[in-house]
């Protein structure tokens, strides 16, 4: 999607009134001085005592500037809204989580932002460590002996510093470690009997520069070499494009080197946009799981080179069933690098053949130009057409091809990334031509993230000129729409359109399958899923926020035009909610993927 951009928004931050700048004296100061130091711009909160004295530092220490507070009325919406930042950007918001209990709430969102490999600075703090500091009763109960552990097996690294120096170590290394491909989430806890402590004097800041994060590793050339031996060799490669940057340069690059070998082109829709799915060599359409002709052409390959793909070994085993598939695998990715034992978001035990540990992004112009010197023009003249305008449907009710089908047509001609898609999204419903055109799922495949991860985005894009849209589920919605209010306070500007299909369908489809198997009736599945009687407005729940509201609407024309009237709203940096009433149904490899069934493979 390209075109008619948004025009700069101004975004309405809280300032507070200071005559001047107090010197710093308190523990907190140094704190917030820190936290100034790791370059975020924003830091998303939800307010709690353990962390008043920094609280109160950053307003009026700082000035509510660099970073500024975003007020949120939920932990976990903080941290989804900096994971939608991250996606966008590739840069970290701060959040602060309160003590144990704000930490344990924002669990969620954080594991989300780990299985999605992007930087978060998470900061909390814990009651007095002291036991004689500590006020009867609250204190006890928000301070915990090792208060990381909560989510040290689902973070990159964390820390509980001691003093105002070690909290200097502390920060810099959190930074540099979120930032260190692959990137995640980290955590340093600060004591309040060290936020509200007075000094005399402060230890000196670190210079930020210099505790940057390592360079990412790249190959070496004999393997780079070797590589491009086989992929050069293989009479059917398939490419799996996979997690990879939102570099155009990069995205161009996919697109020669395909071109170049010929080679099919797989992509799904966990992952951001990686490759244009309209291009002649791609094979789709895709989804969260392979759908049939990606299947086949992963069946048929002789080579497959995946770009740092999400379930490597789990495709490879679905395109041959039980056996071991023949082809030769080059996989280019520094995933293993970050695999713990707790969580399995690590997948299978792809068979690899060559791997190239690094960064999909800094392999590609290596192994291109290593291809280019051994194949002298392209096998492949499938070249990128211009995009073909999308009809509006003529349709009485919102299907998924109708819904899909409506959502495009109305955002053509606007420069506009759709951040996220619903479950029930049909594969072809989105030809995104740019890498911000999409963003992709959440990483943990929870409920509840959209709203956050879409405000996040929306604010990293609307630095860049572009337009936010949040496709989502109800059930999406409901968990998660009280992120709304701080879009709708700070004036973020986006648009989100509900897929309103009033159940939670994708349970549906598994009562379905159980009754199926075991031979009960079917006719069932709605009961303990059916989210009417009586139906949940969402619009009023939206508008109670703040936000825009429209419809509800349930045929291609009237969706159309909300979305255009929503565009206008958001060009004059407003939120506004659209609940579309869709058809409860799935596209064909969605359902596909979930029929198989748990122990049997089947």
């Amino acid at each position: 999607m390209s075109g008619k951009k948004l025009s700069p928004v101004a975004l309405d931050m809280d300032r507070p009134a200071l005559d001047a700048v107090p010197e710093a004296a308190w523990g907190s100061d140094y704190f917030a001085e820190l936290i100034r130091a790791t370059g975020v711009k924003y830091l998303a909160l939800n307010p709690g005592a353990s962390f008043r004295g920094i609280h109160d530092s950053l307003v009026n220490h700082l000035g509510n500037r660099d970073p500024a507070i975003l007020l949120c009325l939920h932990e976990e919406h903080a941290v989804a809204i900096a994971q939608g930042y991250a996606k966008a950007c590739g840069q970290p918001m701060g959040v602060f989580l309160h003590s144990n209990v704000g930490l344990m709430h924002a669990s969620m969102a954080i594991f989300n932002a780990w299985c999605d490999r992007v930087p978060v600075l998470l900061f909390g703090a814990t009651g007095p460590v002291d036991a004689a500091e500590r006020r009867p009763w609250i204190d006890w109960l928000h301070t915990a002996k090792d208060q990381g552990s909560l989510v040290r097996d689902f973070i990159k690294w964390d820390d509980q510093p001691a003093s105002l120096g070690a909290a200097a170590e502390s920060v810099m290394r959190a930074k540099a470690i979120a930032m260190t491909a692959p990137c995640g989430p980290t955590y340093v806890c600060f004591d309040v009997g060290l936020q509200e402590r007075r000094y005399d004097a402060m230890p000196p800041l670190p210079e930020p520069g210099r505790y940057a994060q390592a360079a990412d590793p790249v190959p070496p050339a004999a393997m780079i070499e070797a590589a491009a031996d086989d992929i050069a060799a293989a009479a059917r490669p398939v490419m799996l494009v996979g997690r990879v940057s939102r570099s155009v340069e990069a995205w161009n690059d996919r697109i020669a080197l395909a071109e170049l070998l010929g080679a099919r082109v797989l992509t799904d829709l966990k992952t951001a946009a990686g490759f244009p799915p309209d291009h002649p060599l791609h094979v789709g359409p895709p989804g969260a799981f392979l759908s049939p002709p990606q299947t086949e052409a992963l069946r048929q390959a002789d080579l497959v080179l995946s770009f740092d793909w999400i379930a490597l070994e789990g495709a490879l085993r679905t395109a041959v069933k039980d056996s071991a598939h023949p082809a030769r695998v080059v996989h280019v990715s520094l995933d293993s690098y970050i695999h713990r034992s707790w969580s399995m978001d690590h997948h299978g035990l792809p068979p690899v053949d060559i791997g190239l540990n690094g960064q999909p992004d800094d392999v590609l112009p290596m192994l291109l130009d290593a291809l280019r010197r051994r194949i002298a023009k392209p096998r492949s003249e499938a070249r990128l057409q211009p995009a073909q305008p999308t009809a509006l449907p003529k349709a009485d009710r919102l299907d998924n091809a109708a819904f899909a089908a409506t959502v495009r047509h109305a955002l053509e001609g606007q420069e506009a990334t759709v951040t996220r898609l619903n479950l029930g999204w049909p594969g072809d419903g989105l030809r995104p031509r740019h890498p911000l055109d999409y963003l992709g799922n959440d990483g943990g495949a929870g409920v509840g993230s959209g709203p956050g991860n879409a405000i996040g985005s929306a604010l990293a894009l609307s630095e860049m000129g572009r337009i936010a849209v949040a496709v989502i589920g109800d059930g999406d919605f409901l968990m998660g729409n009280s992120a709304l209010w701080t879009a709708a306070h700070y004036r973020i500007p986006l648009l989100i359109v509900i897929a309103n299909n009033q159940s939670f369908y994708n349970d549906e489809l598994h009562q379905e399958r159980m009754a199926v198997l075991r031979e009960r009736p079917v006719e069932n599945k709605w009961i303990g899923q059916i989210i009417r009687g009586p139906s949940v407005d969402l619009l009023a729940i939206a508008a109670a926020q703040g936000a825009r509201t429209i419809g509800p609407v349930s045929e291609p024309a009237a969706l159309a035009a909300a979305i255009g009237t929503g565009l206008d709203l958001v060009r004059s940096g407003e939120i506004c909610v659209i609940d579309a009433r869709v058809e409860p149904e799935y596209d064909a490899s969605m359902k596909s993927g979930m029929a198989v069934d748990s122990g049997t493979g089947r």
